[in-house]
């Protein structure tokens, strides 16, 4: 992967120029960079403000000011955007260990309100934002944009930032919370590139019903075929490794091997024009729940050390990335003749951001709690807020989406196009900058029982200091079920869905796909190790 990542940077001119010389200044800055954001996230971890993500950005920014100065403005071009870096290399590794981490327990309680708010609270705030900027910015004389301008900017300004969403909330703290703002934010990253790559397939000026039957169809097809395809793919990675046995002649194949088949479910979901976030989200959750058991106890603890480690490189690179590049002066100077109208744009655009999500945040969390039979399942007043609060934010996705509907080449000579963008990068900075400081105390505010429960580790979600191989590690899924009662009638299952289908996929899973996939309980035999072979003769 970095050696990709560094290929397809000089190949896009991203470090500076062509030349070796040029090309080892630019990647040793980049990495003295990653450090020094290692370093001072580090020193910050218990500050309530700033967080890793706003470290990296102030970074980016500082060192983008140095340059600008040292070349008196003449680099314009010593970082690019280029969306198919953030897809192809940054994104996959970020999500899949989201996925592979996850407290799948928590998730798949609140799957139903996750996919209520990622898919549908999704579409109304899309058609909100789209609303409000055919409204507003049709009288604003800002370029020629048409139509599917104004809607593409709906489906960009949908997307929130679950990676940053991970740097500001703790599922240990905030459980709920945590499962609710991030499992939305994959559904939510999802539905926006998907919602995206449609609208740029579609005829907009002759829409009717059965153009819109026909997107919702492809919609749900591209929804279902991501899930399906990540679900497949851990399960095949799950097979292989079980029958294989792997970790008898190497733990080197086994840590490839899950991570090869990772990366592969993405790049199938892109071949197949899927979704691949869908797509890698879920396979991180199979993995995790079959094959992380499959392999040897060296072979665990590797895999999460790796992949955490990963997720956190390719965080840091990216807000590093978004900083500097915002710094970028070439789209600034074709926006610079009315400075005044492109920070009314940007502050009209924040303004639909927090209506859009308002929009769906309460009114959605109100018929969720309707499903809700006791008090503490039910979504408060407070917590509300926090949701609507913490998904404010946007980041690279939205940044990658304007780039590919408003850019070519990572500039514009178009007026109304050159303005999008750098309304689309001051939105994103505002937003992580502020919305992302204040998250944090307002939690503390709002929720202040939660900030009892802080325990002396980092309250860092990717911190690697909790026991790997201790019984509740992998899948929480696996609780004990001896308290859960067996439904008797319709009426049970209606009453309590979540632990009735929780108690049937537990016998469906304990029947059928353990022992085919392996999982929980499947020791796999390695030679030389006491460990493996105690677990293994006690079973």
């Amino acid at each position: 992967m970095g050696l990709g990542l560094v290929a397809h940077l000089v190949r896009l001119g991203v470090l500076g120029s062509t030349s070796d010389h040029a090309s080892v200044v630019s990647i040793n800055l980049f990495v003295a960079l990653l450090c020094a954001c290692i370093v001072l996230g580090h020193l910050l971890e218990e500050n309530r403000w700033v967080n890793e993500s706003i470290t990296a950005l102030i970074i980016g920014l500082c060192t983008g000011v140095v340059i600008l100065l040292t070349t008196k403005g003449k680099s314009s071009h010593i970082l690019v955007f280029s969306e198919d870096l953030f897809f192809i290399y940054l994104l996959p590794p970020i999500i899949f260990n989201a996925g592979f981490q996850v407290k799948k327990k928590q998730f798949f309680r609140n799957f139903m309100t996750i996919t209520l708010f990622g898919a549908v609270g999704t579409m109304i705030s899309f058609f909100t934002i789209s609303i409000g900027a055919i409204a507003i910015f049709s009288r604003m004389n800002i370029g020629t944009l048409d139509v599917g301008d104004f809607l593409a900017i709906g489906a960009i300004f949908s997307a929130t930032d679950s990676v940053c969403t991970l740097q500001v909330l703790n599922q240990d703290e905030t459980p709920l919370l945590y499962s609710l703002v991030f499992g939305e934010g994959v559904v939510n990253d999802a539905t926006s590139v998907v919602l995206f790559n449609a609208l740029q397939n579609f005829d907009l000026n002759h829409i009717d019903a059965a153009v819109v039957l026909k997107f919702l169809g492809n919609f749900c097809y591209l929804f279902l075929s991501s899930t399906f395809l990540g679900v497949f793919t851990g399960l095949l990675s799950a097979y292989v490794i079980k029958k294989l046995y792997i970790g008898r002649h190497s733990t080197d194949r086994e840590v490839a091997l899950m991570m090869l088949m990772a990366y592969l479910s993405y790049m199938l979901a892109e071949l197949l024009d899927l979704s691949g976030i869908l797509t890698v989200f879920f396979c991180g959750i199979v993995m995790s729940h079959y094959t992380w058991h499959n392999v040897t106890e060296s072979s665990r603890v590797t895999t999460k050390h790796a992949f955490a480690t990963l997720s956190f490189i390719a965080e840091t690179f990216l807000f590093l990335y978004v900083g500097m590049d915002a710094l970028d002066i070439e789209k600034w100077e074709f926006a610079s003749d009315s400075p005044g109208k492109s920070i009314g744009i940007s502050s009209i655009l924040l303004g639909l951001v927090l209506v859009g999500r308002a929009a769906f945040v309460f009114p959605l969390s109100f018929l969720s709690n309707l499903t809700k039979k006791t008090p503490l399942e039910k979504i408060t007043w407070r917590q509300q807020i926090v949701i609507w609060w913490a998904g404010l934010m946007r980041g690279a996705v939205s940044i990658a989406l304007a780039y590919n509907k408003f850019t070519r080449s990572g500039h514009t000579e178009l007026h109304g196009n050159a303005i999008m963008i750098t309304s689309t990068i001051t939105v994103v900075l505002f937003s992580t900058m502020v919305f992302g400081m204040m998250t944090k105390p307002l939690i503390r505010f709002l929720l202040p029982a939660s900030s009892n429960t802080v325990t002396s580790e980092p309250s860092s979600p990717k911190s690697l200091h909790s026991p790997l191989l201790t019984s509740m590690q992998g899948s929480d899924l696996e609780a004990p079920t001896a308290n859960i009662v067996r439904p008797s009638s319709l009426r049970m299952l209606l009453s309590k869905p979540t632990h009735t289908v929780h108690y049937y996929w537990r016998k469906f899973d304990d029947a059928l796909m353990r022992p085919m996939f392996g999982g929980r309980g499947f020791v796999p035999f390695s030679p030389g190790s006491p460990t493996e072979q105690s677990v293994h003769g006690g079973q």
